[in-house]
């Protein structure tokens, strides 16, 4: 029998055949999309994550690859509890043009699964468990790159469509950038997103405390120091505003390591 509780518009309760069935979904997407891309993929990453109330590890999988027609960018992040995943978020970015120039059309897709547990009742883990909606994002972008490709820096501006959501149309605009320094042995990297997006927000895990917001704000710098050519060691810091159901600014910092091939 499916027991359950709705709280929110995005999230609800469910007891523990609910949860293992997620993290059977969960388990299968990871494996799937590992064995789909591993080969193609341009580095990964491992972070430990120091934020409040967080103390988990997340796995990166991501790739650029330029071609004759622009570039494409994808990365895959799974969060992980001791039993497995609990988290499954992915974007695919393609950069389109056919001419010279630093501007181009920006077509992107991001969606996701998440669950976490909020309590125990009699030895029975309670869950919240939600789709991270689809959202499809249409634009343009202006890039620079030095001439060496010791620099360089992206702005987009996008319409973005986030499917179920009560108002759906809405905006984002994003940056990124990378700067390697002291002769390629420091890379400084990272993006920041600020979207559109009516959702609810809370204080103490939506136990008592839910709250409207409009507005999100997400940054991710990062600083490596590169080992070699495929081994840096390093971390990032999360910078976020109304996002991940947390209400108003919050911090936090990772230690991690990453694998280039």
């Amino acid at each position: 029998m499916l027991l359950e509780y709705n709280f929110s518009h995005r999230s609800k309760i469910y007891f523990n055949n609910y949860n293992n069935y997620t993290m059977r979904k969960l388990t299968l997407l990871f494996m799937f999309i590992v064995a789909t891309m591993f080969a193609s993929a341009q580095n990964l990453q491992l972070h430990y994550d120091f934020g409040a109330d967080r103390g988990y590890l997340t796995t990166t999988l991501e790739k650029f690859a330029p071609d004759k027609y622009g570039s494409t960018f994808f990365f895959v992040d799974f969060n992980y509890d001791k039993k497995g995943p609990t988290e499954a978020y992915w974007e695919i970015a393609r950069e389109l043009k056919n001419w010279d120039g630093p501007l181009s059309v920006h077509v992107e897709y991001n969606g996701g699964l998440h669950t976490n547990v909020v309590s125990e009742v009699l030895g029975i883990q309670v869950r919240n468990s939600f789709q991270i909606n689809n959202a499809y994002l249409l634009g343009g972008t202006y890039t620079w790159n030095a001439a060496n490709f010791s620099k360089g820096f992206s702005l987009s501006a996008m319409y973005k469509n986030i499917q179920g959501n009560d108002s759906p149309h809405n905006f984002q605009l994003t940056g990124v950038w990378y700067i390697n320094f002291l002769d390629g042995k420091l890379s400084f990297s990272g993006f920041a997103d600020l979207w559109s997006e009516k959702h609810t927000v809370s204080n103490d895990g939506f136990k008592t405390d839910f709250q409207d917001a409009s507005l999100v704000f997400l940054s991710e710098p990062q600083l490596w120091y590169n080992l070699n050519k495929a081994f840096s060691v390093g971390g990032e810091v999360e910078l976020g505003y109304n996002f991940g159901g947390v209400a108003g600014f919050n911090v936090c910092p990772t230690l991690g390591a990453k694998w280039t091939f």
